[in-house]
């Protein structure tokens, strides 16, 4: 099986953007292409990563009103749909298509325009995903995040200031972050005294509705000195799901999909949580980033908060997670969510991540759908 390297990488700004998800994806594709220097009629596949753009604007058919857009004809369209995992799952399928020999030469590029709904009619989208009697009792995943968080806290004995220290870390990387939604630092303070959304839970503990793309370029690394002189190989990627029934979990502190997924992901790589020097973690609500620390192995289970409060996930850390401010300030377009973890690393390990740099030669990215419903993780290293 041929190894494969992204030798392109984009994102756009993140945020409330006035355009439409065909104008983000191909202001992110076009932005992929110049990075390594190809045009569209040189790709053989084309992925679209995206939850929903039916639900949010009506829009349908996206991978091929953006092969059009980038003058991609006649290569081959697919959309790729894993609810808030969309982008993991979308880098899943584009390694996929160049590791088989089906392709030599695939992008992928994630999006979702979501800003022009209230947030209501956001939220509301958001939870169709999960199971329809949850949903008919009116569970989002904002209720399930302050259950477990509840959970968590009391369970560990870990103090209610450990979730806040990860919302003030992320807002401190997202302030180096060009495409951040929110570059701006905010205070211990400020995030403990925020409205309550699902108690414990505040306000600063969630990621905002955002509008933007993010897109990757994959071909064989044999070929890849042919395009770029500096490029990442995806040396484990692997896909895993947990119940789609929250309350059926044995503990619902363990995702069992980031457990699954970082399992293979770390075997398929012969690397192990100790050999990865930078990540990015699906922190759609704080709590999260502790519960993929602890399933990717980076802790000890009931240990992350420790970790939090000794400052050993600071951009200066033994292990950096989130430098990109992670999608609680850089924003959490559904689709593109995965896809900008990854050009994160992508550009970390290639040593072009600018103020945001940290030593990285090997790095991950988590990407969760649903409440841990299903779950991509994914290993670049440098050549």
């Amino acid at each position: 099986m041929e190894r494969v390297a992204i030798i392109g990488a984009s994102m756009t700004q993140f945020g409330q953007r006035d355009a439409w998800v065909r104008e983000l994806l191909a202001e992110a594709g076009e932005a992929c292409l110049d990075d390594a220097g190809v045009s569209g009629d040189d790709l053989d596949h084309l992925y679209v990563s995206n939850m929903a753009s039916g639900e949010f604007e009506g829009q349908t058919g996206v991978p091929n009103a953006l092969a059009h857009d980038l003058g991609a004809m006649p290569a081959y369209t697919q959309r790729v749909d894993q609810t808030s995992s969309s982008g993991g799952a979308g880098t899943y399928a584009a390694w996929q298509s160049v590791a088989s020999g089906a392709s030599d030469l695939t992008m992928l590029v994630g999006g979702e325009k979501m800003t022009h709904r209230t947030t209501p009619e956001a939220t509301d989208v958001i939870a169709s995903l999960t199971h329809p009697v949850e949903y008919k009792h009116g569970v989002t995943l904002p209720s399930f995040a302050g259950l477990t968080a509840r959970h968590y806290l009391e369970k560990y004995d870990a103090p209610r200031e450990s979730l806040g220290k990860v919302a003030v870390k992320n807002h401190a990387n997202g302030v180096d972050n060009p495409h951040a939604q929110f570059r701006k630092e905010v205070d211990l303070e400020t995030v403990l005294d925020s409205p309550i959304v699902a108690d414990p839970l505040r306000l600063y503990d969630f990621c905002p509705i955002t509008d933007g793309s993010a897109a990757l370029l994959l071909c064989p690394e044999s070929e890849a000195e042919q395009y770029v002189d500096d490029y990442s190989v995806i040396t484990g990627i692997a896909g895993a799901t947990d119940t789609h029934v929250v309350h059926e979990r044995d503990d619902p502190t363990t995702m069992g999909g980031v457990v699954e997924s970082g399992e293979q992901a770390y075997e398929m790589a012969g690397l192990g949580p100790d050999d990865v020097d930078v990540a990015e973690l699906h922190d759609m609500f704080t709590i999260l980033e502790f519960l993929q620390m602890e399933g990717l192995g980076f802790a000890e289970p009931g240990e992350a908060w420790q970790a939090v409060e000794d400052g050993r996930t600071e951009r200066d850390g033994e292990l950096p997670i989130n430098t990109s401010g992670g999608l609680k300030s850089k924003g959490h377009p559904l689709g593109a969510s995965g896809v900008a973890q990854a050009y994160e690393i992508h550009k970390q390990v290639t040593g072009d991540a600018g103020p945001r740099q940290v030593d990285a030669e090997v790095g991950l990215a988590c990407n969760v759908g649903g409440f841990g419903n299903c779950v991509t993780t994914t290993i670049l290293e440098e050549p």
